[in-house]
C-alpha cells in the first residue's frame, strides 16, 4: 500500500509490498506523487517491476573504476585496458547515473568522438562501454538495459591490407640499422642506436608473431635445434609452437643474451617510437608494426598452401580471421592457375 505525506514543502510517496524493498521518491506535487506510486504498484502487480535504486545512485564512472580494479587485472592486456578505462571515466558522460545513461547520451558521445577520431577508434570505445555495462548487469546486479546496444554504430573501416614488398622491407631494415652518423646538431642523422628493432622486425616478417608475442619471447622458449619458438600465452588464450625459418634462426643466433631472459628486452613504447621514426626515414607512409604480420602471412601462404598448417603458424583459430591477414597479389594467383 502506498503512503503519501508532505515533508519540507515536498510530497513523499512510499510504496511497500511484501517481498520487495520499499520504494520512496519525493515530488513537487501531491498528484505527481500519487501517479508515481500507482505506476510502481501496477508494475509490481504485473510482475514486471525492477528497482532502479542502485542504478540511480551509481554513475558510469563508478562501474568503470570498479571494472578497472576487479576485472582488468585478470586480462592479459591489463595496462592498455586500464588506460582506456581511465580515459573513459574522465569524460563528461561518465558523470551520468546508470539510470540516466540513455541511448541518446551514448549517441551524443559517439558523435562527439567521430568529430575528432576515426570510426575504428569510436567502435573500440563503444565496445569497451558495452562490455563494462554488460558485466555490471550480469555480475553486479545493475537493473538496466545496455544503451550501447540500441544506437547506430559507425561503419567499420576497411581492414588494413598493407603488405611490404621486398624493396620496402630493405629500406625499413636500412633505416633500423644502428648508425653512428650524426648531423650538424650532433643528433643521429640516420637510423637508430637500438640494437633490437632490426632483428625484431626480421623475426616478425619471418614468423608472423605479434608484437606482444615477440616482446614476451624468452630464450628458454627457443629450440634452435628443432627450429621452433614456444609461445605459452597468446592473444587468443592458446599456446602454440612457431616454426622458424633459416633466416629467423640466423637472426636469433646473432642476438646477445639479456640478463632478464627475454629475447627482445625492450619496452613497447620504445618499439612504437623507434619503428615510427624508421618508417619516416625509409619513406614508408602509413606503415604499422602489425602490418608486418600481414606481410608474413601473405609470404607464408606461398610456402604453406595448406590453410590449416598456415593457421597453425600464425595462431588464427578460424579461417575467416586468417583471410584478413592473407593478401595475395592477383598476378601470383594467376600464375598458380597456369
Amino acid at each position: 500500500m502506498a503512503s503519501i505525506r508532505e515533508r519540507n514543502g515536498r510530497w513523499q510517496a512510499r510504496v511497500t509490498r511484501n517481498g520487495f524493498m520499499p520504494e520512496t521518491r519525493s515530488f513537487d506535487s501531491h498528484d505527481a506523487a500519487v501517479k508515481w506510486a500507482r505506476a510502481i504498484e501496477a508494475e509490481i502487480d504485473k510482475g514486471v517491476f525492477v528497482s532502479l535504486k542502485e542504478a540511480e545512485r551509481t554513475t558510469l564512472k563508478d562501474i568503470l573504476n570498479r571494472y578497472s580494479d576487479e576485472v582488468s587485472p585478470l586480462k592479459r592486456a591489463t595496462k592498455d585496458d586500464q588506460a582506456k578505462l581511465r580515459w573513459l571515466s574522465a569524460q563528461k558522460i561518465a558523470c551520468l547515473s546508470l539510470a540516466n545513461l540513455t541511448p541518446k547520451a551514448i549517441a551524443h558521445f559517439r558523435d562527439a568522438r567521430l568529430s575528432k577520431v576515426s570510426a575504428g577508434t569510436v567502435l573500440r570505445d563503444l565496445a569497451v562501454l558495452r562490455s563494462v555495462i554488460n558485466h555490471a548487469r550480469r555480475e553486479w546486479g545493475m537493473a538496466i538495459e545496455n544503451p550501447v546496444e540500441k544506437i547506430r554504430k559507425p561503419p567499420a573501416p576497411p581492414h588494413r591490407d598493407r603488405v611490404l614488398n621486398h624493396d620496402e622491407e630493405q629500406r625499413l631494415l636500412n633505416a633500423l640499422t644502428p648508425s653512428e652518423l650524426r648531423d650538424e646538431a650532433g643528433r643521429f642523422a640516420k637510423g637508430t642506436r637500438d640494437p633490437w628493432l632490426k632483428p625484431m622486425v626480421i623475426l616478425a616478417i619471418e614468423s608472423a608473431m605479434r608484437r606482444g608475442e615477440l616482446l614476451a619471447l624468452e630464450w628458454r622458449h627457443l629450440d634452435l635445434t628443432r627450429r621452433t619458438a614456444f609461445l605459452p600465452t597468446t592473444k587468443n588464450g592458446h599456446s602454440r609452437h612457431v616454426p622458424l625459418s633459416s633466416r629467423a634462426i640466423r637472426t636469433i643466433q646473432e642476438l646477445p643474451h639479456s640478463i632478464d631472459g627475454r629475447v627482445f628486452p625492450i619496452a613497447r613504447w620504445t618499439v612504437e617510437q623507434v619503428f615510427e621514426r624508421a618508417t619516416k626515414i625509409a619513406g614508408l607512409t602509413g606503415l604499422h608494426f602489425h602490418d608486418l604480420r600481414h606481410t608474413a602471412a601473405t609470404r607464408l601462404a606461398e610456402k604453406v598452401p595448406n590453410v590449416i598448417e598456415l593457421a597453425a603458424i600464425t595462431g588464427h583459430t578460424n579461417v575467416g580471421m586468417l583471410k584478413r591477414y592473407y593478401h595475395p597479389a592477383a598476378e601470383a594467383l594467376a600464375r598458380k592457375l597456369g
